[in-house]
């Protein structure tokens, strides 16, 4: 599962990194969280990429409420092909996931401590999407997506048991606009290194936002010696 990502970068480096035109909303971000809106690259109408800003959590075309959103952050990738849910934007409307890195929790509920997971060698990278376009009655379209996930490496293994769809560069246009079969044999655990780091406990409160949720949890009052 991922339920917390985060994306420190600056929008024109974002755009720069995935071919696609700056979007003057896109900003830093340090604790994104379900129903907030954050960027993804799709292909638009005219088949050129964009770079929009969706709300997470996705919400099908056929739902009668944009709460069903909230159960639909993932989609099992071994999986979306078949699930109603998520079956037509699997075939349809795959999308990227700018991130620079993710957050899990290791521990018992009242002391888990959070982990920042970054790639090595890659600052900024993408996770593989879904994205629909959800109408409510009589108002104006909602556009959602949700982030692909599969078995966790190795390494996210210590902590977690899933992992999102960390997509290799060379992988992403096969993602974007490939068969259904081919995007499919993308869902796999990431296999380059990855790096876990305990970070403050101030990212577990989704009203927190900034630099400060990925300070160091050694620096935190009553930090512990070894977290994994």
């Amino acid at each position: 599962m991922c339920s917390r990502y985060f994306l420190d970068a600056d929008g024109n480096v974002i755009a720069y990194t995935f071919s696609v035109p700056l979007n003057e909303r896109v900003r830093r971000r340090f604790n994104i969280a379900p129903t907030q809106e954050a960027p993804v690259v799709r292909i638009a109408q005219d088949g050129a990429r964009e770079m929009a800003m969706l709300r997470w959590g996705l919400v099908p075309a056929w739902a009668s409420d944009i709460g069903v959103g909230t159960k639909m952050i993932n989609a099992r990738g071994e999986s979306a092909a078949a699930k109603p849910a998520f079956r037509e934007a699997m075939a349809r409307r795959r999308c990227l996931v700018p991130a620079t890195g993710f957050f899990e929790w290791k521990g018992v509920p009242g002391r888990k401590q959070p982990f920042a997971i970054t790639l090595p060698g890659r600052p900024l990278f993408a996770f593989a999407g879904l994205w629909e376009s959800w109408r409510p009655r009589g108002g104006a379209p909602v556009e959602t997506f949700t982030i692909v996930t599969t078995d966790a490496n190795e390494a996210v293994a210590r902590i977690h048991d899933r992992m999102p769809v960390i997509l290799p560069r060379e992988a992403e246009d096969a993602w974007l606009d490939a068969d259904v079969a081919t995007a499919s044999g993308l869902v796999k655990p990431y296999e380059g290194p990855v790096e876990l780091r305990a970070v403050s406990r101030t990212v577990s409160n989704v009203n927190n936002e900034g630099p400060e949720c990925l300070a160091d949890a050694a620096a935190e009052p009553g930090a512990q010696g070894e977290l994994l």
